[in-house]
């Protein structure tokens, strides 16, 4: 498949305006620091602010609050289409999210700001304020009444939630319930509903879309189906719906956005919940087509005409495979990739064919890596994957350690040292019922962790959402220096699951190719020889002298780093917790720092 690289959320144009000497130098440290920021300049302080304004997506004013207040309150228009605004006071000390704090971004702008002036990131959006996730924040879009649902749910009023599938939803406070399941039989997820929008007071059962207005009560409603909307009632759009294009070479992009237009609005099917367009291969260049995923703000994603012929079809074509290889293209398209409902059979103009399944919900595992410990070594991304999972599952000394950033309602799953195979099956088994997990872990999860037994459950029922983190090798390479600056190995003692024969193996390997080596799982109380034992095979091959580094509990309160030479280092030092480098052939001790040359130049 063909899937075009996704655009960060970042501004691409950020406006700096100051009106004093201390705010242009902290403007510069920024425009320095990213390389989309400007000082805008005018006559006056207030025509650079409007200036910045018209021209960028998001504004920093080195101002009094008050004066940017005054001076943009008259050009304001949508929070969706307006910038963001941060204002820095004088002496840099906060950096304060004005406007636009989660539909402009000025809430994640207000925290790059304060890391790069060292300021306070000031944000006073009530969800953020009090943990709970922001309706416009869980990446979905969401219409109608987003305010005053919101507010509802912060002041713990009830709030039925109508969905009309089992969506990965993060997790909601007590007050936010789902409604009652209805009496009737319920349509299967994937089905499809009648065409046309849902008429006012009618009630949809699940599978179908949410029920119309209803008296009083604050209602979320997570649908990709029209409906009314009133004063107490707000739509997440999830992105349920695909639409297969075909088309004919040159079509134009007005052709293709008004047929998809037309049957999304027949159907009664919001393009807020588009995933993607999707096509043949052969389409992956058609302007047209690509024109108009680029102006709805969705991926275009083509496969081989061999898997979309795979693809039974209720209105196949023999001209259509004469000319492409396949007999169908559009409804092929559509529902391919998952367990879907054709909605809308294909539909044709001059030059374009357009046809929409409903894809049924998948469940989300994300699988965190913490890093080494310290909070400040944690990534946004990790933090932002535990915020947004319903169910956390990890090892509960690391489980401790990120609960005060888990959502109020958020379901822990801990366990004790030793049951990984658990953990790992407990967190798909999860994500296959259709929640949003988060399987914790910590360095990277990739590395001697657990994302290798979680991804030998996982199957194409569930997305899988990998995040990288710091290891325990990187920090420890840190600490001591620059151990890995040239080739390296990474080896672990334990025989719990490998036979030692195999790590000596390894280890004789490492030793022979003149690797630098770090040793996980070195020792414990109930294997206290096989370091040595690794330890002797790495000295039959390098000077005595060779640099060894030991670090115990990096980043952590009780962090150690001891350095030693192959000849001298005790294992008595080393325990479960330390991570053992050991140098190359190469690697030299340089004022008190292990350091291994990247080979730009010959040592003598």
């Amino acid at each position: 498949m063909n899937h075009p690289p996704t655009a960060t959320d970042q501004p691409t144009r950020i406006g700096l305006v100051a009106a004093t000497a201390a705010g242009r130098r902290h403007a510069r440290t920024l425009a320095d620091a990213w390389p989309h920021a400007r000082l805008v300049t005018a006559d006056t302080v207030a025509d650079a602010l409007r200036a910045a304004w018209a021209e960028c997506d998001a504004v920093v004013a080195f101002l009094a609050t008050g004066a940017v207040v005054r001076i943009l309150a008259p050009l304001l228009g949508d929070k969706h289409t307006d910038p963001a605004v941060v204002v820095v006071d004088e002496a840099a000390r906060h950096a304060v999210a004005l406007l636009g704090g989660h539909a402009g971004g000025a809430n994640d702008l207000a925290g790059r700001v304060g890391a790069a002036l060292d300021a306070r990131p000031v944000v006073t959006t009530a969800t953020d304020a009090v943990g709970m996730p922001g309706l416009d924040t869980l990446g979905w879009p969401v219409e109608g009444a987003v305010a005053a649902v919101s507010r509802a749910i912060l002041d713990g009023e009830p709030v039925t939630l109508v969905a009309d599938a089992a969506w990965p939803l993060p997790a909601l406070p007590d007050n936010v319930r789902p409604a009652p399941a209805p009496s009737g039989p319920v349509e299967p997820a994937g089905s499809a509903p009648p065409a046309g929008p849902v008429p006012p007071g009618e009630r949809v059962e699940a599978g179908s879309a949410p029920a119309g207005p209803t008296v009083g009560g604050y209602r979320l409603l997570v649908s990709d189906r029209v409906v009314p909307l009133d004063d107490r009632t707000a739509v997440l759009r999830p992105p349920s719906l695909v639409a297969g294009v075909g088309a004919s070479r040159g079509v134009p992009a007005a052709e293709v956005r008004g047929l998809l237009d037309r049957v999304l609005a027949e159907a009664g099917l919001s393009p807020a919940s588009l995933r993607h367009l999707a096509s043949a291969d052969i389409k992956a260049d058609e302007a047209g087509i690509r024109a108009t995923a680029d102006a709805l703000g969705v991926p275009l994603v083509t496969h081989p005409a061999a898997e979309l012929a795979a693809v039974d079809v209720p209105h196949p074509s023999e001209v259509v495979r004469a000319a492409v290889g396949t007999p169908s293209v559009a409804e092929a398209a559509a529902l391919l990739g998952g367990d879907a409902a054709l909605l809308v059979p294909k539909t044709a103009t001059a030059m374009a064919t357009v046809a929409v399944a409903r894809h049924a919900p998948r469940g989300r595992l994300a699988i965190v890596g913490l890093g080494p410990g310290a909070p400040d070594l944690r990534t946004a991304r990790a933090v932002a994957e535990l915020r947004r999972a319903a169910v956390v599952v990890g090892l509960d000394q690391y489980v401790d350690q990120v609960r005060d950033l888990l959502r109020p309602g958020t379901r822990v799953l801990a366990s004790g040292l030793g049951a990984e195979e658990e953990r790992a099956r407990a967190a798909v088994t999860e994500a296959v019922a259709g929640h949003a997990v988060a399987l914790v872990g910590s360095g990277d999860a990739g590395v001697y962790a657990m994302a290798s037994p979680a991804l030998e459950y996982a199957d194409e029922r569930i997305d899988v959402v990998g995040v990288p983190g710091v290891t325990a090798a990187l920090a420890a390479g840190a600490l001591l220096g620059a151990p890995l600056g040239h080739d390296h190995a990474y080896l672990s003692l334990s025989d719990l699951h490998t036979p030692w024969e195999v790590i000596a193996r390894r280890v004789a390997a490492a030793a022979e190719g003149d690797f630098v080596a770090l040793l996980y799982n070195p020792r414990s109380r109930a294997r206290d020889w096989q370091l040595g034992a690794a330890l002797e095979v790495f000295a039959a091959h390098r000077p005595p002298d060779t640099p060894v580094g030991v670090v115990r509990n990096a980043s952590r309160p009780d962090e150690r780093v001891h350095l030693a030479t192959l000849a001298d280092l005790d294992p008595a030092l080393v325990d479960m917790y330390s991570v053992v480098v050991v140098g190359s052939s190469q690697t030299r001790v340089v004022a008190g720092r292990m350091v291994t040359p990247r080979g730009y130049r010959w040592r003598r």
